[in-house]
C-alpha cells in the first residue's frame, strides 16, 4: 500500500507543480519519477538505470514518429493546404450542414494540425457559413472544436496518441483503424447535444476586415493537400494488416515492400516528404533550422522531452516492483479497462493538457498492463483508446484550447462550460463506453 500511496502522491505532486507552479511538464513528470524512485527505496543505480532506459527506450520507438507528424502539419498550415482540405470537405458536405460540415472539417484537419490551429484556421470559415446558413455561430463553434478534439486524442499522427501507442507498445496501425471508428461514432450523440446545449446562447459573427476574402491562388492543389495525410494513414494500417499471424497478403516481396513503407517512420518520412511538394515554389530554405522545419522542431521538442519524461517514470515504477502488487488485486481485464479511462480523465480534467494526460497515463499503465490483463495486442490498442478517451474531457478553464475557443468566438465562460466542456464529457465517455462493448468480442 505504501507504493501506491508513493504513485499517488508523485502524481499529485506533477499535478500541483504544472496548475500552481507553472512548472514545465517534463520537468515536473523528471523529477517527480526521481522522487517516488528515492521514496519507494529503490537502489541508486537502478533509479539511474531506469532514467536511461525509459528516456532512451522510449524516446528511440517514438521520438521520431512526433517530429515527422508535426514537420506534415507545420506544412500544411503554412501552405494553406490545411485550408484546401477544410473548402474541399465543406463543398462534399455542403453549406446546408453548416454544424456537420464544421465538425467533420475540425475533425480531419485534427490528425495532422493542433487542435489550437486547427480552430483558430477554420473559425472565419465557420462564423461565415453559420451567417449565410442562418446556423447559430455558437453551434458551429462548438461542433469545430469537439471534431477536433476527438481526433487530436485519439487519432495518430497526432503526437499524444503516437506518444502513447509507443510507450505501451500497442500496433499503430491497429490504434489508427480502430481510433477512427470510435471517435467518429463517439461524435454522433454530440452532435445532437450542441443544437440542445446552444439553443440558447445567442453570440453573433463578428468579421474582421477582409476576413471572409481568402485567395487561393497561392494554395496548393486538393490531391496534393491530402496525400501528406492520407498516405501514410493508408500505408500504416496496409502494414498492419500484412502482419497478421493469417497473413492475408501472403509471403511475397510485396509483403516485404509494404512491411518497409508501412513501417510508421518510413510512412511518416514519405508523407514529410510529401508535404515539401506543398509550396507553390519549393525553396531548400524552408527546411532550415530558421524556416518550416525549424519551427517543427520547436513545436516537437517539448513533446518528445515530456514523452521522454514520462517514459523515465513508467520505467521508475516498472522497476520499483509495483507491477506486483497491483496484480493480486487488479486481474479483470474489461474491469481494468476503466483504470487507464479514469486515470487520463483526472489528469486532463486537472491540468488542462490532452498530451500530457495521455503520455502520463500511458507512463503508468506500462508496467501494469500484465497486472490488469491488458498485455494481448488487442487489449493494449484499447488501452491507448481508453487513454484517448479519458484524456479528451473535461476542456475548461486551465485548456488554452477552451481559450482560444471562447475568446474567438465571443462566448462566456460560462457557455462554454455548459457546452464545450460538457460536450468534451459526453465525447469522452460515449468512446470509453463504446471502447467496453468491444472487449466483449475480442
Amino acid at each position: 500500500m505504501l507504493l501506491i500511496f508513493l504513485v499517488l502522491l508523485a502524481l499529485a505532486f506533477i499535478v500541483l507543480a504544472i496548475i500552481k507552479y507553472d512548472i514545465h511538464p517534463f520537468l515536473a513528470l523528471f523529477i517527480g519519477a526521481i522522487g517516488y524512485g528515492l521514496a519507494s527505496g529503490m537502489p541508486g543505480a537502478l533509479i539511474l538505470q531506469s532514467i536511461t532506459d525509459g528516456f532512451g527506450g522510449v524516446l528511440g520507438r517514438i521520438g521520431l514518429l512526433i517530429l515527422l507528424g508535426v514537420i506534415i502539419g507545420t506544412f500544411l498550415e503554412k501552405t494553406g493546404g490545411a485550408f484546401v482540405i477544410a473548402q474541399k470537405v465543406l463543398s462534399w458536405i455542403g453549406e446546408k450542414s453548416v454544424m456537420l460540415a464544421m465538425m467533420i472539417t475540425g475533425y480531419i484537419l485534427s490528425i495532422p494540425v493542433f487542435g489550437d490551429s486547427t480552430f483558430i484556421m477554420l473559425n472565419p470559415i465557420s462564423k461565415s457559413l453559420s451567417f449565410k446558413g442562418k446556423v447559430p455561430y455558437a453551434a458551429t463553434t462548438v461542433a469545430l472544436a469537439l471534431g477536433a478534439t476527438a481526433s487530436h486524442s485519439m487519432v495518430p499522427p497526432t503526437p499524444g496518441p503516437i506518444a502513447a501507442a509507443g510507450i505501451l507498445g500497442a500496433d499503430l496501425g491497429t490504434v489508427i483503424f480502430l481510433g477512427l471508428i470510435i471517435s467518429v461514432i463517439a461524435l454522433i450523440p454530440c452532435y445532437f447535444f450542441i443544437g440542445y446545449a446552444t439553443a440558447n446562447i445567442n453570440i453573433i459573427p463578428k468579421f474582421a476586415a477582409g476576413e471572409e476574402e481568402t485567395s487561393s491562388e497561392k494554395f496548393p492543389s486538393v490531391g496534393k493537400s491530402f496525400l501528406p495525410i492520407v498516405v501514410p494513414l493508408v500505408l500504416i494500417v496496409l502494414s498492419s494488416i500484412a502482419n497478421y499471424p493469417t497473413q492475408p497478403f501472403g509471403q511475397n516481396s510485396f509483403t516485404t515492400v509494404l512491411q518497409f513503407i508501412g513501417n510508421p517512420i518510413i510512412a511518416l518520412l514519405l508523407g514529410a516528404f510529401m508535404s515539401f511538394a506543398l509550396p507553390k515554389k519549393f525553396e531548400i530554405k524552408l527546411l532550415s533550422s530558421s524556416s518550416w522545419v525549424g519551427d517543427a522542431l520547436l513545436i516537437a521538442a517539448p513533446i518528445i522531452l515530456i514523452t521522454g519524461a514520462g517514459g523515465v517514470f513508467g520505467k521508475m515504477l516498472q522497476n520499483s516492483g509495483i507491477a506486483d502488487l497491483v496484480s493480486n488485486n487488479l486481474d479483470n481485464a474489461r474491469w481494468g479497462l476503466f483504470l487507464p479511462f479514469v486515470m487520463a480523465l483526472v489528469l486532463k480534467t486537472a491540468q488542462g493538457s490532452s498530451t500530457v494526460a495521455l503520455i502520463t497515463t500511458a507512463s503508468v499503465m506500462a508496467p501494469l498492463l500484465a497486472s490488469l490483463g491488458l498485455d494481448t495486442e488487442m487489449l493494449k490498442v484499447l488501452t491507448v483508446l481508453s487513454i484517448g478517451a479519458g484524456a479528451m474531457a473535461i476542456s475548461h478553464a486551465n485548456d488554452s484550447f477552451f481559450w482560444v475557443m471562447t475568446q474567438m468566438s465571443g462566448m462566456s465562460v460560462k457557455q462554454g462550460n455548459q457546452s464545450h466542456s460538457l460536450g468534451t464529457l459526453i465525447l469522452s465517455c460515449t468512446a470509453m463506453f463504446i471502447i467496453y462493448v468491444i472487449t466483449f468480442f475480442i
